[in-house]
């Protein structure tokens, strides 16, 4: 026997993410207009409501009520028998101008010394355990939801499926942190009350499609030694407390950033307790996790370890960091040039040397000024592939292409999404560092 580590995952239509989902909506509508847009909006959902609140600066203007139910009936909230739906639920915005004492820590005469949003620490933490470097509990988390969510909309197959929803996954682990078994799974997912009087039918029909159709569909997405892991003793808890016909912000009021374990590691790692969502990228809670994440994804491929976690901290209105920390958890492999391992001190020394840390630095890295945030907003802002796609904005500059469409110019450009992925820093570690 080992040792156990579990993580959980939510659905998109889970309340808490409903709300995440929301916030980062209204965000990028803001950098639709105005890259420049200065952001903190938080949402509250529950029973026939949601409430957006918080502190924005943009030249642009946004339809909230639009934004908001789009975004609700886009989750999948489009029944009234939810007792909430994106088209008669109610929205209330107490949205409020930026803090002027916030914004001139912020905004400088030369764009490279803007300073940081927020003071506060950010991790970014990979491993070896996935081909994305993320961790098994975490990735096999959110993929259960992730397919869970599309046999939903494929409308094909468990055709009772709400959208709400929970997964958790328990691995027990030997020594070095090496993965020997699926321990166990949870799933619990909201559903239509197909059999009213007979919850035993319903439970029954709900768990062999999990063991039937969700299991084996995720078990074809991972790679040959991660199917292995699941052997035929591991415990299936499949809505463990029976009935789930009263789900989403009905079920349970829902918070911007009440995941923000879900939204990182699960678990594993450290976090530094500031939420993403809702934050345009001059809040270093949000930035600075993505940039601290590309360390620890760039370090361990680079072959520099086999774990990292990285460290930022940051002072309110400074530009460099107050703080930088590298953990290798002793499966560092850099040596010195007379052969010996090099400290996690040393590395972290060498490492700032082609990593600017600088908020306005991490911006450009990245094109975070960009409306690429919706889809962070659910299944983890990490361990997702790294794409480009055109989008439309509203308004012109270098970057813009302008089209002709229905008689109407309309503006476009190409933008990274989830760029923080991108392993594009692995020669530059190698040529730091002296490897086996």
């Amino acid at each position: 026997m080992g040792y156990l580590f579990t993580s959980e995952s939510v659905s998109e239509g889970h309340p808490d993410k409903v709300a995440d989902q929301i916030s980062d909506a209204i965000l990028d509508e803001m950098l639709r207009f105005d890259p420049e847009s200065k952001v903190a909006v938080e949402t509250l959902v529950t029973t026939g409501l949601a409430v957006v609140a918080g502190e924005v600066k943009t030249r642009g203007y946004v339809d909230i009520q639009q934004i908001v139910r789009e975004t609700i009936n886009n989750i999948g909230y489009t029944k009234a028998s939810y007792r909430f739906d994106g088209n008669s639920c109610g929205v209330l915005s107490a949205i409020h101008e930026q803090s002027p004492d916030i914004n001139q820590g912020v905004e400088r005469a030369n764009p490279e010394d803007q300073g940081a949003g927020d003071q506060g620490m950010m991790f970014g933490y990979a491993c070896r355990e996935m081909e994305n470097f993320m961790p098994l509990t975490t990735e096999i988390s959110h993929l259960l939801l992730q397919q869970l969510a599309a046999i939903r909309r494929e409308g094909k197959q468990m055709k009772y499926l709400g959208p709400d929803a929970k997964s958790q996954v328990t691995i027990e682990y030997g020594e070095k942190w090496k993965p020997l078994r699926i321990e166990s799974l949870v799933i619990s997912t909201q559903h239509d009350d197909y059999y009213p009087g007979d919850d035993h039918r319903m439970l029954a029909i709900i768990r062999e499609d999990v063991e039937k159709i969700l299991i084996p569909r995720v078990k074809r997405l991972l790679p040959a030694q991660v199917r292995k892991l699941f052997g035929k003793d591991y415990k299936l808890w499949v809505n463990p407390t029976g009935k789930f016909t009263i789900g989403g912000p009905h079920g349970d009021s829902g918070l911007t950033g009440r995941k923000i374990i879900v939204d990182t590691y699960g678990g594993r790692g450290a976090h530094g307790g500031g939420a993403f969502s809702g934050k345009d990228p001059s809040k270093v809670d949000r930035s600075a996790a993505y940039a601290t994440r590309h360390i620890a994804k760039n370090i361990v491929a680079a072959g520099v370890a086999d774990e990292a976690l990285v460290q930022v901290a940051y002072a309110i209105g400074v530009a460099s960091p107050v703080g930088f920390y590298v953990n290798t958890f002793g499966t560092g492999k850099v040596k010195s040039a007379d052969g010996k391992r090099l400290s996690d001190q040393a590395i972290a020394s060498q490492l700032q040397t082609i990593f600017d840390m600088r908020p306005y630095a991490i911006v450009q890295r990245f094109g975070l000024k960009n409306p690429i945030y919706k889809p962070t907003a659910a299944y983890g802002h990490f361990g997702r592939d790294h794409y480009s796609a055109e989008i439309e904005v509203k308004y012109t500059d270098e970057t813009t292409v302008t089209k002709q469409i229905d008689k109407v110019e309309r503006h476009f450009k190409v933008v990274d999404f989830f760029a923080w992925e991108r392993l594009d820093y692995v020669d530059k570690i190698r040529d730091l560092f002296v490897l086996p």
